[in-house]
Formats: C-alpha cells, structure tokens, sequence
C-alpha cells in the first residue's frame, strides 16, 4: 500500500539534505488541488441530475453513492453516463435503512423507534452510543461491507469513502470504516476534519444559524489526530482535509456577505498548500427532496448554480487552484511516492 505523505519536517529529517529533499516528490506538497465531492448521489433522481450537470458543466469532480437510497438505479445509470467522475461509496449509518438483513445487524439499529429497522435519525444520539461503544464492530464491518459490495456489483469502481453526517469522525466508525475499505479494496477516504486555519470565527460569528455548527466542528478536530494515525496505519489514503462543511445550508441574498458563495470563497482563499476536498450538496429542490426529510432544500439549488457558473471558475484559476477527482488522487499519490532509502 503506499504510503501517505508526511510533514516538511519529517521528510527532511529523513532525507538529512536539502538536496535530496528536492528529489523527494510527494503529491500534495506545494500546490493547491481541490476534490469537489457531491454527497448524497441517489437520494433522489433531482439530486442526480444536478450532480451529473455540475460535473458535465461545473466543477463537481467526484461523488459519493448511497448504497440505500431510493434513487440509487438511477444513480448508476447516471454515473455510466459520466465516465470522468470519481464515484465512491456515501456510507449510511445515520438516518436511512441497512443494506443488510435488520437482524444481522441489529446492534445498528434505533432503540425504541418508531420505525423498528431503521438506523438512527438523530446524530447526537448516533453519537453517543458510538462514543459508549454501543455498537458490535463486527456488524459495522459488515453493513459498511455491504453496502460498498452493493456499489461495486453494478460494475462501477468504488474510489474513495465518506459518511453520511461524517460519522466516521468518531474513532468507533473510523475503526470499521477502515477495515471495510481494506476488505473491498478501496484506497482512499474522506478526511472529515476541516482545518482551523480555513475556519476564522470572524467568517461565522454573524450568522446565528451556522455558529452552532462551527463550534461543533472546532470542538470535533480534537480527534483529527486520531484519524490520521489510524488511516496512515490501515495504508490508506487522505486528503489534506475538508471545507464547505460549515457553509453549507447558508443561502446567498442580495447583499449579503456572509452567504454561501462569500463563505466558500473566503474559506477556499485562506487554504494553505496541499489537496483539499470540498464537500457540496447539489440538488433540484422538488417534491421528492421535499419528501427525503433532509434539511437541505433552497441550499441545493443554491450550490447547483454555483458549482456550474463560469464566475466560480475564474476564482479557482486565479487562486492556482487546480481541481482533481478521487481517482487521479489514488492514481497520482501512488506515482508521486518515491520510497525513502538510507
């Protein structure tokens, strides 16, 4: 497998030369590159469609499949049609149905729901039974499993993983999700973490609405070195980190400078060297995304237009942001390590 790569400094000490750090090539040092990655592809036909128009016209380079969404035929259909996007796996732990029997994984399962076989709906509950280890390993191994098998069994090539509400921040989730991906083949995930450095509080502290959600994103980064540990261990590979994870459900208005578009912009700005992965959610905002109890409505066709306009693109350009997919990032991390002899 190869290997992620590591800091400056590391590699230096390895090297003990600055002339030979000059033939040491490692992947993200240096320049900027962006993954844009579209959540939530089969969750409805609309949101399909967007993603596929915002990867045909736009910026979308990447997408993440929901084995157990209902417009999961669709999906793949859609995803044949658009040979050039990297499509990986969008886990469901949260808020959805198992792919497997109910009763293989039941430990999975919300106590006392409303809907007996269904996952949890709330995150923080989710949250707590995967920091109390409420949850068998064994069965999260195995409904991660499956629903990657489920993907790769209509003939596409899984890429990369990432969570639905990024549930694998928790050290439980990463644990099975990286045992899945080992067991499938899959090479790369998400690095769910956003760094500090994209995420001022002055960007946020005027917009009540996404305050909440950056102090719980700041508080979360605790278990960012966990995750990177863990990930370099199990041989995979990980972007640099996330953004667009704060600004999204943000709404741009006439004037206003603190929307999505101005949030995006000042966060993608500030990103030091590396490769990044912005997280977006496009979408048409009609009766089935209405009926999919997501919170995510107007913003969806707010990031549609957005991802496809041509203003987007010049600002990448002139910020020497270069925008990759999932699979040149396995492709080219591999080309790029040179293994370090003594």
């Amino acid at each position: 497998m190869p290997r992620t790569c590591g800091t400056l400094h590391q590699i230096q000490t390895m090297l003990n030369s600055p002339a030979r750090l000059a033939h040491f090539r490692c992947y993200t040092l240096f320049v900027r590159k962006l993954i844009v990655n579209a959540d939530d592809f089969g969750l409805t036909a609309g949101v399909n469609r967007a993603i596929v128009e915002t990867h045909a016209g736009g910026v979308v380079s990447s997408a993440t499949l929901m084995a157990n969404g209902s417009a999961f035929e669709d999906a793949v259909t859609a995803a044949r049609s658009a040979p050039n996007l990297s499509v990986g796996c969008h886990v469901v732990l949260v808020d959805g149905t198992p792919v497997s029997p109910p009763d293989a994984v039941d430990t999975l399962l919300a106590i006392r729901s409303a809907e007996p076989g269904k996952f949890y709906s709330s995150l923080s509950a989710f949250a707590t039974r995967a920091m109390l280890g409420g949850f068998d390993r064994d069965q999260l191994v195995a409904e991660i499993t499956a629903q990657i098998r489920k993907i790769q069994s209509t003939g596409l090539q899984v890429t990369h993983l990432d969570t639905h509400k990024h549930a694998h921040i928790f050290p439980e989730i990463l644990v099975a999700l990286l045992r899945a991906a080992r067991i499938c083949g899959v090479r790369a995930i998400r690095n769910p973490f956003v760094p500090v450095k994209a995420m001022p509080a002055r960007l946020f502290k005027h917009k009540r609405n996404l305050w909440k959600r950056y102090g719980q994103v700041r508080m979360l980064h605790t278990f960012s070195g966990q995750f990177l540990q863990r990930t370099e261990r199990a041989g995979l590979l990980t972007p640099d980190g996330m953004v667009g994870v704060i600004e999204t459900g943000s709404v741009d208005n006439p004037g206003d400078s603190s929307g999505y578009n101005s949030l995006l912009r000042q966060t993608v700005a500030g990103l030091p060297d590396g490769t990044w992965e912005l997280v977006c959610h496009p979408g048409y905002n009609d009766a089935d995304l209405r009926a999919a109890h997501t919170r995510l409505l107007d913003s969806r066709e707010e990031e549609r237009r957005l991802l496809t306009s041509a203003e987007l693109r010049r600002f990448l350009e002139e910020q020497k942001i270069r925008v990759i997919g999932y699979r040149e990032f396995v492709q080219k991390s591999a080309e790029k390590f040179v293994e370090i002899r003594p």
